[in-house]
């Protein structure tokens, strides 16, 4: 059966790839940020955003095209409020602040549709507690990570350098990276995707 990522990150790719699922990509063009104003107009959480933008994504992949698609999203949730990505090396000093010596959480959703229709979904959550950095050592990151640090809404890469910045971490690692794998795995498996 042919399966399809709703996704163009690179993270999550390295992740499918490296499981060793045979797949092919395709941008979701859905308007994350008007699917976030109303949802959080609608009282919804961040969690629940993950799931419904893991969601959007799969339907409007698979709508008219063949076989499974796999939409996936991540939220950060610190304190309860939704947090996006910054666009500015500036903006990520102030967010990686905010965050310093705090838990948060990474509300990791993935659903997969056929035919426009949600077959399987789940959001699996991780805790993240970073630890009291020193200034100097945080510019020091900064400086090392530079445009990277953009590329995720913590600012940070678990499999890089941001490692660094955490004192504990409670979850799965690929609930960390934006593509909880092992429940995935299991409905393919079920589907006849992969080899059980």
């Amino acid at each position: 059966m042919k399966l399809t990522l709703a996704s163009k990150s690179a993270a999550r790719t390295t992740v499918l790839s490296g499981a060793g699922v045979p797949f092919a990509t395709a941008g979701a063009g859905v308007d994350e940020d008007a699917v976030k104003r109303t949802l959080l107009a609608e009282g919804a959480g961040p969690k629940e955003i993950a799931g419904a933008l893991a969601e959007a994504k799969a339907v409007a992949v698979s709508t008219g095209r063949e076989g499974l698609v796999i939409g996936a999203d991540q939220t950060l949730d610190l304190n309860g409020e939704l947090y996006d990505k910054v666009d500015t090396i500036e903006a990520a000093r102030a967010r990686l602040l905010a965050l310093r010596g705090k838990p948060h959480q990474l509300h990791s959703a993935v659903a997969v549709a056929e035919a426009g229709r949600i077959v399987w979904r789940e959001t699996v959550s991780a805790t993240l507690t970073m630890r009291e950095f020193s200034e100097a050592f945080l510019e020091v990151y900064l400086a090392e990570e530079g445009e990277a640090a953009l590329g995720s809404v913590g600012c940070y890469r678990l499999e890089g350098p941001g490692v660094q910045l955490f004192s504990k971490i409670q979850g799965d690692y690929f609930t960390i990276l934006g593509l909880p794998l092992m429940g995935l795995l299991e409905f393919l498996r079920q589907k006849g995707v992969l080899v059980a």
